[in-house]
C-alpha cells in the first residue's frame, strides 16, 4: 500500500459534557419536566455558547477601554448587554 492511501485509526473520544451532572441538577430543579434524550447535552451547549459570547463581549469591553486584562467591570457590562439581547 502506498503511505497516502493508510487511513489512521479513530480514537475514541471521551465525553466532555458532565451529563449526569446535569440531569441530576435538572431533575432538583424541575422534578416535573420531562426531557428528551440528549435534552441535558443541549442545555450543556447553550451555556457553552453563553460563556463563549461573555468572553467575547468582555474582550471588547476591554479593547474599549484601552486595557490589557478583562476585569470585571467588563464582564458585568458584557453580562448585562447578552442577558437583554437573549431575552427576546
Amino acid at each position: 500500500m502506498a503511505l497516502s492511501t493508510i487511513v489512521p485509526q479513530r480514537k475514541k473520544i471521551k465525553r466532555k459534557a458532565p451529563r449526569g451532572f446535569l440531569k441530576r441538577t435538572m431533575k432538583q430543579q424541575k422534578p416535573h419536566l420531562r426531557l428528551e434524550t440528549n435534552g441535558d447535552l443541549l442545555v450543556h451547549l447553550n451555556c457553552l455558547l453563553f460563556v463563549h459570547r461573555l468572553a467575547e463581549e468582555s474582550r471588547i469591553n476591554a479593547c474599549e477601554s484601552k486595557c490589557g486584562t478583562i476585569k470585571k467591570e467588563h464582564v458585568l457590562a458584557a453580562a448585562k448587554v447578552i442577558l437583554k439581547k437573549s431575552r427576546g
